[in-house]
């Protein structure tokens, strides 16, 4: 339980301080130290944080139960995670209709996932790990609210396509993850047995 303790205080708290950090000029950490080096520190502290979390989850299987879901919110939970996949593909591609209706389509998945996931699963390890990422996404999305930052520019020029693939690559790895590879990738069937 410790690692995926260790691995959640890391990874949020780079997290929280990228959240919060001034972005006045000259007082912007990643104007100071320069695009390149602070994205290599922040992504090496990420990662190395991430693979914490991955490994401290596993080694927590098993470390208590906090309340058990009803079988059908596992199903809920497949729902969920489908908009979710659409919307993590669609914050990486250009502006589409779908980046542009949900402002900041990361943010907006990340809840979608931990919600579900946090239904589904009432072990200890995942009342963390999601509750976790589900809390840090709503206040960086207060955070970017704060900014000013809302998405794409009211003058965007959206790409039509842009709404196609996000969809057709979402709903493929969703499949993929739901029939295939979540036993391997995390222990656990997605689909209920």
């Amino acid at each position: 339980m410790i690692i995926l303790l260790i691995g959640l205080a890391v990874f949020f708290g780079i997290h929280l301080f990228s959240a919060v950090r001034s972005r006045e000029p000259g007082k912007d950490m990643k104007e100071r130290l320069g695009y390149g080096p602070y994205m290599g520190i922040y992504s090496l502290v990420s990662i190395a944080s991430f693979v914490l979390i991955v490994y401290g989850f596993g080694a927590a299987r098993g470390s208590g139960i906090i309340y058990t879901p009803p079988t059908w919110l596992a199903h809920i939970n497949l729902v969920l995670t489908i908009p979710a996949l659409i919307l993590l593909v669609a914050s990486q591609v250009p502006a589409g209709h779908i980046k542009k209706a949900t402002k900041h389509p990361m943010l907006l998945a990340v809840k979608l996932w931990a919600l579900g996931h946090l239904l589904a699963n009432g072990e200890l390890n995942s009342v963390l790990l999601f509750g976790s990422f589900l809390a840090f996404a709503v206040f960086d999305r207060i955070m970017v609210k704060r900014r000013g930052d809302n998405g794409p520019g009211p003058d965007v020029a959206l790409n039509p396509m842009m709404d196609v693939i996000p969809v057709v690559v979402g709903l493929g790895v969703w499949a993929a993850i739901a029939l295939w590879l979540h036993p391997i990738l995390f222990g656990v069937y997605a689909l209920p047995q």
